[in-house]
């Protein structure tokens, strides 16, 4: 820590003993001074020079005998300025005598930031809206960083992997707050619908020590849509053949000069008879959900205040199992059931609140206070004997402040934030009896990152984190990521990172319930005997993560064309394993050995014209964790993955009239199934899966401005998982299970929907 400081104070030295240069560019519009981004400032001899950043700040050192110095922007007249004098702000006039030329361009609906430290993935709205995005965990369809997959053969729910880890290891926020953790590990993906959604960004390693101490894989947030900036009026309308329908309605308005308000409605209605692989169970639940989202935005530049209050209240039905349970041949909650099936009822009450404070004269001085709370009752039931009830009530408070150390060159930011959760959670297993897992999570962080950034060719965020938490103790989570401009037009990204979580067991693998499996704790030691029951002996979840990143972009043929080469490696010190390896019991032990994950991905985008983009990327994970039985490789896992995606965004003509068309196509290479020799042969399934190769394509009218109708087909293939459950026909006997999920079981599914907006 000494050193640290050290450096620190080194960095300050310089600044403040050398002969710099620095000040602010403007430009007054309507009385208010308004930043220049990107004007040039350079020395009239030619030695030096920089552009300023986004506030309009510049900053030029060792100017040693220079004179003179030049602003100047284009669509303004330069001003050649003497460098003996300070200069706390330069006003730049725009030049009357320049005819206006628009410069149109095609901005991609998914792109990798070339000028962050960390490797950060945006995916636009303009991108969710090439497949059937209904929710977050439908929404990484046409990104190859991301791995979606069903968790099992009844729930019909979807789960993402980065890394080659399951999602509980990746920070999924909401506009920077975090939001899946806890009981919402199971189905909160779902709660938040696509056509909310203005922007996701996919951060792989290490995430920000601002965000917490959770990220072992990366983070995934999701900016939501502004009422300032949204549209007065969304309207979206979505059936399957699978007889989903959803509907979005968005209604935007102003209240006044500085506040606006967004009303964003979600429902969707499940009614489905489909059972296409003939197991005799729905290959979807039945169901249906509310979903309500009040948006007031505050806005006042003036005093640079900008705040946003949200209230959200979500509910959230299904139904699943056999086709008769479903049906209602019996009444439900029998005790003499001879169907199986069940259901799970979730009520949410969300409110939060960010509030943002810059300085107007002091650009680069910034506070800002997050506050959200969240409430969860949710139950499942599963079959005729289990059941996961949990209410949970969390708080979240988060202070951060921005500053600069001399220049801005070198930032920094530090804060405090606070987390409590408060678990009522119980657990009915063949096995366990009203098992009582209530608890109590409070923690208490601080925080402090310092970004160098030479507005050149490097940028450097180092970070570190001090948590106390009542059940992990204290621990210190450190951050660093590194870009460096190697050629004008290759980046290099390197990044390192240690991780903390708790392990939500049930939450996280709701999926085994859904099957005749005993759940045990136990110790690594096959010798040794199991404990009874003892669900708060499991270590916490201890993690670093190492990667590095290169983007190479470049012309082939005249066309636009970029490589990106991932590699990463995610080591765990400490790991709950979840073992799965015998057909009868899921064990939970604490990890003696090795757990590792390591992923390399290459991917290749192409502009082949205007409107048509290429996009390539092949995937390796290697990703093996020692069990009892030994080192073995995760199971479902895809060890390769081949992704190709290609898309057509037509011209428009007078009327705004275009077409477009995107397909995707995903293979997946073999993965490994959790043994089943101990079973009788007929309930046997083989070592590893078959290859998939799953299809996805839509087609999009848009007729004007306002109006458009897309139709889509996912698993054009008709690939259909018919071993999803083994002992289908015996759902209480003791070889049922319906978690060895590797593909599809509903075969093809199309749909149809529209889209209406008024700007």
């Amino acid at each position: 820590m000494k050193q640290v400081f050290s450096l620190f104070f080194l960095l300050c030295s310089a600044t403040f003993f050398s002969q710099n240069l620095s000040g602010r560019v403007v430009e007054i519009i309507d009385d208010n001074e308004v930043p220049i981004v990107g004007a040039n400032i350079y020395l009239v001899d030619g030695s030096k020079g920089v552009v300023s950043d986004q506030n309009g700040i510049f900053f030029i050192k060792d100017i040693n005998d220079a004179r003179e110095f030049v602003v100047s922007y284009i669509g303004y007249l330069n001003d050649t300025l003497k460098t003996k004098n300070k200069y706390s702000k330069i006003i730049l006039k725009q030049d009357s005598s320049l005819e206006a030329i628009t410069i149109k361009f095609k901005e991609k609906s998914s792109s990798v930031s070339l000028l962050s430290s960390a490797n950060v993935l945006k995916i636009s709205s303009e991108e969710l809206l090439k497949a059937a995005c209904c929710n977050l965990a439908e929404s990484f369809e046409t990104t190859p960083s991301i791995d979606v997959n069903f968790s099992d053969a009844i729930s019909g729910r979807k789960q993402i992997n980065m890394l080659g880890l399951a999602s509980p290891n990746i920070l999924i926020s909401i506009e920077n707050i975090p939001a899946i953790r806890g009981a919402l590990n199971a189905y909160g993906l779902t709660f938040i619908p696509g056509t909310w959604i203005e922007s996701i960004q996919v951060a792989k390693g290490s995430g920000s020590v601002v965000n917490g101490y959770e990220s072992i894989s990366g983070q995934i947030n999701a900016e939501l849509l502004k009422p300032l900036t949204d549209k007065k009026f969304f309207l979206n309308s979505y059936y399957n053949s699978m007889e989903r329908l959803e509907l979005n309605a968005h209604y935007t308005a102003t209240l006044n000069q500085k506040l606006d308000y967004g009303l964003y409605l979600h429902t969707n209605n499940n009614d489905t008879s489909a059972d296409n692989n003939n197991d005799g169970f729905r290959d979807n639940p039945t169901g249906k959900q509310l979903n309500v989202l009040n948006r007031f935005q505050y806005t006042n530049l003036e005093k640079g205040l900008v705040g946003f209050f949200d209230l959200n209240y979500v509910y959230d039905e299904r139904v699943y199992g056999q086709n008769e349970y479903i049906d209602g041949f019996y009444p439900i909650f029998n005790e003499n059931q001879i169907y199986w099936g069940g259901n799970t009822d979730a009520e949410i009450l969300k409110t939060n609140f960010k509030f943002g404070y810059v300085n107007p004269e002091i650009t680069y001085r910034s506070l800002g206070i997050q506050f959200a709370y969240t409430g969860i009752d949710m139950g499942a039931s599963f079959g005729n004997s289990s059941y996961h009830d949990t209410k949970q009530s969390s708080i979240y408070t988060n202070l951060v402040y921005n500053s600069i150390i001399g220049n801005t060159q070198n930032k920094i930011k530090t804060g405090i934030s606070i987390s409590y959760d408060e678990y009522n959670e119980y657990v009915n297993n063949l096995n366990i009896n009203g098992f009582d897992i209530s608890r109590t999570e409070k923690s208490i962080g601080a925080y402090f990152e310092y970004n160098y950034d030479n507005l050149d060719n490097l940028n450097l965020s180092a970070g570190i984190r001090y948590d106390n938490h009542n059940i992990i103790g204290n621990f210190i989570s450190p951050r660093l990521h590194v870009r460096y401009q190697a050629l004008p037009k290759t980046t290099i990204k390197m990044s390192a990172g240690k991780a903390n979580r708790i392990a939500n067991l049930f939450s996280e693998n709701q999926k085994l319930f859904y099957s005749s499996r005993l759940i045990s704790f136990s110790s690594a030691d096959a010798s040794s005997e199991f404990m009874s029951y003892n669900y708060f002996d499991m270590k916490p979840e201890v993690a670093w993560n190492y990667g590095a990143s290169i983007i190479q972009s470049f012309r082939l043929f005249g066309k636009d064309s970029q490589l990106i080469i991932d590699y990463y490696i995610t080591d765990f010190d400490s790991r709950v394993v979840v073992d799965w390896e015998s057909p009868s019991n899921i064990l939970f032990y604490n990890l003696v050995g090795r757990s590792y994950a390591k992923s390399f991905q290459a991917q290749f985008s192409y502009s082949l014209a205007n409107s048509i983009d290429l996009l390539f990327a092949y995937k390796n994970n290697d990703a093996k964790t020692d069990y009892i039985s030994g080192r073995q490789q995760n199971p479902l896992t895809p060890s390769n993955r081949f992704f190709l995606n290609l898309s057509y965004d037509g011209p428009s003509n007078e009327k705004s009239r275009k077409w477009k068309f995107d397909v995707t196509y995903n293979h997946l290479g073999k993965q490994r199934i959790p043994s089943t020799i101990q079973n009788p042969e007929i309930f046997r399934l083989d070592p590893f899966s078959s290859k998939l190769d799953l299809i996805n394509s839509q087609i999009t009218r848009v007729f004007s401005d306002s109006f458009e109708v897309y139709l889509g087909v996912e698993n054009l293939t008709n690939y259909k998982q018919t071993d999803g459950i083994i002992s289908n026909s015996d759902p209480f006997g003791q070889y049922f299970d319906a978690t060895m999920i590797y593909g599809p079981v509903s075969g093809r599914m199309s749909y149809i929907g529209l889209r209406y907006k008024i700007n």
